[in-house]
């Protein structure tokens, strides 16, 4: 199995009616744990009652939480979720909160010196103290996996631009591959030639492109793999990207087929997605059911 660092956000998901635990880098690293890898968790929550009871979930799901900062001046993160009537979601983060001030310290740098592969996301760029921190871990990562995730106005395209550069794969949704190559004043409808823009662009070999139902499309060294998604009764898509990912880079690290990895995070994924909140529990043989089934 591989040793792995997720680093970024932590936080509550508010939703209308109940509320869960969440975050995109710690839902990967949930599922990446899940799939017996060891992984450890880098963010930021504040000295009150949300953070407590984050920090006790993580501890029980025996996740690495000796990096999880504790912050005094600011406070653990809460984000409002809106889902429309197909369960997409839509997000309104407050700002600041504790994961923008991540601050960097030996043993952060000597854990992400240590992993196989270090994970990361956008959002937590939106800050300078965070940015900073993620910057410098960056440079002794052996294995970079930049996590795409757009949550406006918490973004810049330079600042995408610039951990696109730096990493050794990226993961997109179609939309906000579409959004990125127009922005850097690349247009064509082609999914294919998007993902080679930014392939060539970024001198990146290993470029993926979730399709939300549709499935997902994987370059790797030059060779297009895809699945076309398995059919599931959606109940919400919180998660559900970050799942796949953490499939995908499971496999990928364990040196498995580029096809039967994308298969297997495709039907994890849609597993997520046809359950409720971000981090369902998922047993082997339902991710294998499904796969054969389709």
């Amino acid at each position: 199995m591989a040793n792995i660092v997720c680093y970024g956000e932590v936080l509550w998901d508010i939703f209308p009616e109940y509320e869960k635990i969440g975050g995109a880098p710690l839902n990967v690293a949930l599922r990446l744990n899940s799939f017996n890898n060891k992984v450890t968790m880098i963010s930021s929550v504040g000295n009150d009652e949300r953070g407590n009871q984050l920090l006790k979930y993580v501890e029980s799901e025996r996740l690495n939480l000796d990096q999880i900062q504790i912050n005094k001046d600011y406070k653990t993160s809460e984000v409002n979720v809106f889902l429309d009537d197909n369960g997409t979601a839509s997000y309104t983060i407050e700002y600041p909160c504790a994961w923008d001030y991540i601050k960097l310290d030996d043993t952060l740098v000597n854990t992400v010196k240590q992993a196989d592969a270090f994970i990361f996301g956008s959002l937590v760029a939106r800050n300078t103290v965070s940015y900073k921190t993620l910057l410098n871990l960056i440079t002794v990562a052996k294995f970079k996996i930049f996590d795409v995730n757009l949550r406006p106005p918490h973004y810049k395209i330079n600042v995408l631009l610039e951990l696109m550069n730096k990493a050794n794969l990226i993961k997109f949704n179609d939309e906000e591959l579409f959004e990125i190559c127009s922005a850097l004043n690349f247009n064509s409808e082609n999914l294919k030639e998007n993902i080679e823009f930014i392939s060539n662009k970024t001198n990146t070999k290993t470029i993926c492109v979730t399709l939300g139902g549709k499935g997902a499309m994987l370059l790797s060294d030059g060779v297009f793999y895809t699945n076309k998604g398995y059919t599931v009764t959606v109940k919400d898509t919180v998660g559900a990207g970050d799942s796949f990912l953490a499939s995908l880079s499971h496999k990928l690290l364990n040196n498995e087929d580029p096809q039967n990895a994308i298969d297997f995070a495709c039907a994890v994924g849609a597993l997520v997605a046809s359950s409720v909140g971000a981090n369902p529990k998922i047993s082997n043989d339902t991710i294998n059911l499904l796969i054969e089934n389709n």
